[in-house]
This record gives C-alpha cells, structure tokens and sequence, in this order.
C-alpha cells in the first residue's frame, strides 16, 4: 500500500471489528452512539480510515498545487483522551452552534470531546449536516 493510501485510504476492516476493539469501554459506547448519530446525520454507512477515523461519505481533492487525494466527507476517532470529531470548520453557523453544543473545545480542523455526553446531539448532528453542505460546495461528496 502506498504512503499515501495508507494515512488516508479507506481500509477492509468491518466496522463492528473495529468498534469491539475501542477500548476503554465506556469510549466504545460512545464509539457506537457516535455511529448512529453520524449514519442518522449523513445517510451514509461508516467506513474505517487510516486505521483510526470513522468517516461517512468521501470526497476527491485536487489542490492548485497538483496534490490530490481522498478524504473522508466526514467522522470521528475515538481516541482515549479524547473523542475527535471532524466536520468542515468553514461553515457559516459553526461559531453559533459551537456556543450551543456543549462543553468541548476546537483544533485546527477538530472537534474535541472528553464525553459525549458532554454535547448536546442534536447541535452536534446539526453541525455534520451543515458541515457537509458546506463541504458539498467545494467538493463532490460520494456516498462510499
């Protein structure tokens, strides 16, 4: 597998294989719930990426530059310090929502969470809809 594919590409690995491996399980729980609400949100099945990341949805990218690639449209990691959570951080309600959603706190192109029930879950499925939207204006979004 080439460098590339290996950080990014969408990997064989079932989902509910990955998901039993989420450890502690408390953060599987989450893991799980986080599933439902991304699959309520997008339509879309979850795909593992890159070892780690569960996405929904796919883009292509071409930048100016000549780099391209795939990337999840949008998902998460759940990671034990912290769940991270990636929606397009361009949209317009983002700064709104954000104030809405909860106790968590923002990286460059993250969302953090300690505990999902630190989130309100209808804020944060409002924000993957109007993070794809979004996305959508500058990408293709495929379903797989």
């Amino acid at each position: 597998m080439a460098k590339s594919e290996a950080k990014t590409g969408v990997e064989p690995v079932d989902i509910d294989r990955f998901l039993a491996d989420v450890a502690p399980p408390a953060r599987q729980d989450e893991a799980r719930q986080l599933v439902a609400l991304f699959h309520q949100a997008t339509g879309y099945q979850p795909r593992v990426w890159g070892g780690g990341i569960v996405g929904f949805g796919r883009y292509d990218y071409r930048y100016d530059s000549g780099h391209s690639g795939q990337a999840p449209a949008t998902g998460f990691s759940p990671r034990k310090a912290d769940l991270s959570i990636y929606i397009t951080a361009g949209f317009a309600n983002r700064e709104a929502l954000l104030a809405q959603l909860g106790k968590h706190r923002v990286g460059k192109a993250c969302l953090y969470l300690k505990r999902l029930s630190d989130a309100d879950p209808a804020v944060l499925h409002q924000m993957i809809r109007e993070g794809l939207e979004d996305l959508a204006t500058r990408w293709t979004i495929m379903p797989d």
